[in-house]
């Protein structure tokens, strides 16, 4: 069974790769092997979980009233919980973007950059997205700055480009913040990791797997950007430049209180998004109070959502939950397991994780590694032999294995485009090819990674 919930995923991922060439949207090919393998799973997969912890640990609560079928609802309304999380995190986050855009307040940042020159503008652009997305995440920082591309870059073939890097330096600049990625965040939450360290030791390496590819690139991404023509510019006395001003400074602040708020409550992302656009949305509807209502709907929430591209939501949901077809029969933990007893060094692993999550999603493989391998103490590693207590030393709080796990897990997903959530949402945005990112763009963003992990064992 396990090989047809594999051959499903490959199918419609190669589905999904092929999008170009059957003229199929990706998003009906990932929600077919998200919904077929879930089927396949309740159908014919009771055999693959009687040995899995999670199976007798369920079943173990109830003997009488649980079994197989009452398992998998489970399991299914555990993973639809997790992937609603994060669409409806990306739905308020596009919400958000989409209505500073419509109030003309990216022209604040696009006004001061000046550059045409492809080059010059290309660093630009990832420098902002770097640090930006430690501060927010890199998945609305990515939604934020292909909009700003928009204003910037007319050419799509150029702004594909400026897109890819966007997804690099969203990535690399998220693994070494505890609130930049989500996989970082696990590990900060989990106690593997805490956030000085992490910033400390991942800034640099993170910083270089940016870098590099954006040398390699300078030498032949040559020439000027054309500017799209000013057709956004307001020909209503609407919006004036306070209320633009307005939008977008309440706007980003609300963005970047949603980690905040993420630390102060410890209730789920989303919901500080979801909160934050509530907010936003009283605010306009203050804003643009006894104005005419055919030029007040313009400018209105209501008019935004109608712009919300629900066929990339689609996909998302089905990617999400393809994969979690592959995680709830424990293929994920047993491909970590196999890792781990294949290859006796830290940094390899991670390397391998890395490239894997590339392929499916990072946040699953991070949550068999930490499910793999608990924190070890002190007191732990006194009680082992020599040999096991130098192994697992680099599993004690802070460990190389741990902070090396969010570089890798955060970095190397770059190398496909639906390898992250950043790279998922700018491919449904700019509708960029899956082969051409891979020969644009993919084989830079592995040599950034390697990069930046031959930086990283370096300085440790």
């Amino acid at each position: 069974m396990e090989i047809v919930l594999i051959a499903i995923f490959v199918f419609g991922y190669l589905g999904i790769i092929f999008e170009h060439n059957i003229h199929i949207d990706k998003a009906a090919s990932a929600l077919f092997i998200g919904m077929l393998g879930w089927t396949a799973f309740m159908m014919f997969g009771e055999g693959m979980v009687s040995n899995l912890s999670t199976y007798t640990d369920f079943v173990a609560k109830d003997p009488e009233n649980n079994d197989f079928k009452h398992f998998v609802l489970h399991e299914l309304s555990h993973y639809l919980s997790h992937s609603a999380e994060i669409l409806f995190f990306l739905m308020g986050a596009m919400t958000i973007v989409e209505l500073i855009d419509t109030h003309e307040g990216f022209s604040i940042i696009t006004n001061k950059i000046k550059s045409t020159n492809k080059v010059v503008l290309l660093w630009i652009v990832c420098f902002i997205t770097f640090f930006f997305s430690a501060a927010l995440d890199n998945l609305t920082t990515s939604i934020v700055m292909i909009s700003l591309l928009k204003k910037l870059v007319a050419e799509q073939k150029d702004r594909w480009v400026f897109a890819g890097f966007v997804i690099i330096a969203a990535n690399s600049g998220g693994a070494w913040s505890p609130m930049g990625d989500v996989t970082t965040t696990m590990l900060w939450i989990g106690g593997q990791i805490t956030a000085l360290h992490v910033i400390v030791h991942l800034i640099i390496p993170s910083l270089v797997s940016v870098i590099v590819p954006l040398i390699i690139v300078s030498f032949t991404f040559k020439g000027e950007v054309r500017r799209p023509a000013g057709s956004d510019e307001n020909q209503d006395d609407v919006l004036t430049s306070y209320k633009k001003n307005f939008v977008f400074f309440l706007g980003l602040t609300l963005l970047l209180s949603v980690p905040i708020f993420k630390s102060i409550t410890h209730l789920p992302p989303y919901v500080g998004m979801l909160l934050a656009l509530s907010i936003l949305w009283i605010a306009t509807e203050i804003l643009h109070r006894g104005v005419e209502k055919e030029k007040k709907n313009k400018y209105s929430i209501v008019n935004v959502l109608r712009k919300i591209d629900l066929p990339s939501i689609l996909f998302f949901l089905g990617i999400l939950m393809a994969i979690s077809t592959l995680q709830a029969p424990g293929i994920l933990t047993e491909l970590a397991e196999t890792l781990r007893f294949t290859f006796e060094d830290v940094y390899t692993i991670n390397i391998i994780i890395g490239f894997l999550s590339a392929i499916v999603d990072n946040v699953p493989l991070v949550a068999a590694s930490m499910g793999m391998t608990p924190v070890y103490s002190p007191e732990m590693l006194a009680v082992l032999d020599p040999e096991s207590a130098t192994w697992f030393s680099n599993y004690v709080p802070d460990g190389k294995a741990w902070t090396f796990l969010a570089y890798c897990a955060g970095v190397g997903g770059s190398t496909l485009i639906i390898g992250s959530a950043a790279g998922v949402a700018v491919m449904g945005l700019e509708k960029i090819d899956f082969f051409w990112y891979l020969k644009k763009i993919g084989w830079l963003a592995a040599i950034g990674y390697l990069a930046g992990a031959f930086v990283y064992i370096l300085l440790n």
